[in-house]
């Protein structure tokens, strides 16, 4: 009897803990739920009104402090080795002399340089030689300022509308912004920025001159991406609304943009609207989207996302090359002054490249990289402190990633300097077609001789230039990164050759000089 009676307590005992830890999770459980359903109630304590006009981000912060302590640390400036969103600005001018013969003749020939946060986005525009030394289009601020109260403002005054400060900070009044944004386009740099400094900004003191109506120009901000009434992210550049509709209209797969997907199946007669037809996760990307892109943002026609036959570098040339400008003649970028050619500039392509790569495939946003989740006590946010995420790989990678930080590093590192290693190749490529173009031009080679190899110059240098130019250095999508740049060094290759086949040619059919 004393040995059952063991046995049995010995299970009551077991019992008793398994009851004790089920009840222990059930009620943590239960607690975490309540925590979470409290947070959703009442995610701030608002302090202050902001509207449509509020581009400064300071009242923002009095609301949601948390994400606006994380905003200001843009202006922090450590980096990677391999470019990020966090750098001081080094000349990639003077570590990669081989850029000012691929912008010969163009702007990015005289200053080009690392990109730093979102805190510096306008002061760094503002003071770059491209802007200071050159005349720059008005349509270069689409993105590095806060400008759609401004698009807004001219867009009613386009109507006839009085703009005052109150009408403005209403309503986001999208023909209004649209009418704006076309308005502008065209306009020389100085004059945008005068406009914008025509805008109220939403602050409350006074300026210099005592008029609290005064604007400022801020960088993108708060007000670009949320709703100020409801917080909801959304998508306010008129160049990215433009180009996604056109996407959806294409035959693109776009298998990591579901919506756009249910959209054609729907045969709906509206074009396509993030704002309304895209899931959350699909936003977290689209508010990077509206400008780490590639566009043709000059004044010879309106800022144009060429999304009108898919997001890939091919899909991308393609309207380009059909593209003509309103006023006559092919679309081009630039005239190449070694050789006389009319290329293509890529800007910064980050979302394309993305696109094509396994993140994209596999559901991960933007910000799940760059602006992943925190938590403050009770509260879980996105930090606003956009970096690269090798600089938080706790936080960025290891969510998904059950592997040591050291190795995700280090796959990385191999990407992006395999990508690197690809770009000095095609770089090397492209330099000798240079030289060979221009032989062949000294040889006395015709214009008609020369259009097969133009042709090829355009497609090799805007190839490199669209990885070189894309800030991941090859991660968003590596294996599309290696392929592009293949192409960019074949292409090099075929017009080196051509043009030696010319120059030699020249050389051959030349009279022999006179002997004394």
């Amino acid at each position: 009897m004393a040995i059952t009676d063991r046995i049995r307590f010995r299970w009551l005992v077991l019992l008793t803990l398994l009851v004790a830890v089920t009840s222990f999770g059930v009620v943590a459980l239960l607690v975490s739920i309540i925590e979470r359903k409290q947070e959703a109630r009442t995610p701030t304590v608002k302090i202050v009104d902001v509207t449509e006009i509020s581009t400064d981000p300071a009242p923002w912060g009095l609301n949601h402090p948390l994400q606006y302590e994380t905003y200001l640390r843009t202006a922090d400036s450590e980096r990677t080795d391999y470019g990020g969103s966090n750098a001081l600005p080094p000349s990639k001018l003077e570590q990669y002399p081989w850029l000012k013969r691929l912008f010969a003749g163009y702007a990015f020939s005289v200053d080009y340089r690392e990109a730093r946060g979102h805190a510096f986005m306008l002061h760094d525009q503002e003071v770059t030689k491209r802007v200071t030394d050159f005349q720059q289009a008005g349509a270069c601020l689409h993105c590095h300022a806060s400008i759609i109260p401004t698009y807004r403002r001219i867009g009613l005054e386009e109507q006839g509308v009085e703009a005052s400060p109150e009408r403005l900070a209403e309503s986001f009044d999208q023909e209004a912004v649209m009418a704006g944004f076309k308005a502008v386009s065209q306009m020389n740099y100085e004059d945008v920025y005068a406009e914008l400094l025509k805008t109220p900004d939403g602050s409350t003191s006074a300026d210099d001159k005592g008029d609290p109506h005064m604007g400022h120009a801020h960088p993108v901000s708060c007000v670009d991406c949320h709703d100020p009434d409801t917080m909801q992210i959304r998508v306010t550049r008129p160049g990215f609304l433009e180009g996604i509709a056109k996407l959806a209209e294409s035959d693109d797969p776009v298998p990591h943009l579901p919506s756009i997907a249910q959209w054609r199946k729907s045969n709906s007669k509206t074009p396509y609207n993030p704002n309304v037809d895209a899931s959350r996760q699909e936003m977290r990307s689209f508010v990077c989207g509206q400008c780490h892109v590639e566009y043709y943002c000059a004044n010879k026609m309106t800022l144009t996302f060429p999304w009108g036959n898919g997001l890939k570098m091919e899909d991308l040339e393609q309207e380009w090359d059909e593209t003509e400008f309103p006023e006559g003649g092919k679309f081009y970028d630039y005239v190449h002054k070694e050789t006389g050619t009319k290329v293509y500039k890529a800007q910064h392509p980050e979302f394309e490249l993305w696109s094509q790569g396994i993140h994209a495939r596999a559901g991960v946003s933007c910000s799940d990289c760059h602006m992943p989740f925190e938590k403050q006590g009770a509260t879980k946010f996105s930090s606003h402190w956009v970096r690269s995420p090798m600089l938080n790989i706790n936080r960025a990678c290891q969510t998904c990633h059950n592997v040591p930080e050291k190795e995700l590093l280090a796959r990385v590192d191999g990407i992006q300097a395999r990508t690197m290693s690809q770009v000095d190749r095609a770089a090397t490529a492209m330099t000798d077609m240079l030289d060979a173009i221009i032989a062949a031009q000294k040889a006395g080679a015709t214009e008609e001789q020369l259009k097969p190899i133009r042709d090829l110059q355009r497609k090799a240098m805007w190839r490199l230039d669209f990885v070189a130019s894309e800030n991941s250095k090859g991660f968003h999508a590596d294996q599309e990164a290696m392929r592009i740049l293949g192409e960019s060094i074949d292409y090099s290759r075929q017009a080196q050759g051509l043009a030696f086949k010319l120059g030699t040619a020249a050389k051959t059919s030349s009279p022999p000089e006179e002997s004394n």
